[in-house]
């Protein structure tokens, strides 16, 4: 049977109420405006939180990757490619992966699809999605944009 809080009894009997968990109708079912703001406010911190691990985790993945390519690119496009940045023009079998990076049509997909695709003029490379993606972390970070 529960018991009311009834404004007719006294402190003591109240208080006893209380710290019995009994409560009256109504009571303690509505949560603050100050409670439900700071909930709020640490549910926000918690997303932005969240949100800049991840950027962070993202740009590093990206990083490594790119150094990934980089390494891949020397070892298997440098004979025919310029692979180092600012140094266009030095090979002319091939464009330089700078000039690659910056061409319009250059994104992520088209690399992807190029990586995928045969070409006349250069070797049929057989390479892994992921040494793929590496190479074109490596080429799209060239971009000057």
């Amino acid at each position: 049977m529960r018991r009311s809080l009834d404004a007719d009894q006294s402190w003591p009997a109240r208080a006893a109420v209380r710290l019995s968990g009994q409560r009256s109708e109504g009571e303690g079912r509505v949560m603050s405006r100050s409670v439900r703001i700071y909930l709020g406010l640490a549910v926000l911190i918690g997303l932005s939180v969240l949100f800049l691990v991840s950027v962070v985790h993202t740009a590093a993945g990206a990083s490594r990757a790119a150094a990934e390519g980089h390494r891949l690119a020397q070892a298997w496009c440098q004979t025919c490619h310029t692979v180092e940045p600012g140094m266009a023009g030095l090979f002319d079998r091939a464009p330089s992966f700078q000039a690659i990076a910056e061409r319009n049509g250059t994104t992520a997909l088209s690399l992807k699809v190029f990586w995928k695709t045969s070409h006349q003029t250069m070797p049929n490379l057989v390479i892994s999605p992921a040494q793929a993606d590496a190479l074109s972390s490596y080429i799209l970070s060239l971009r000057g944009d």
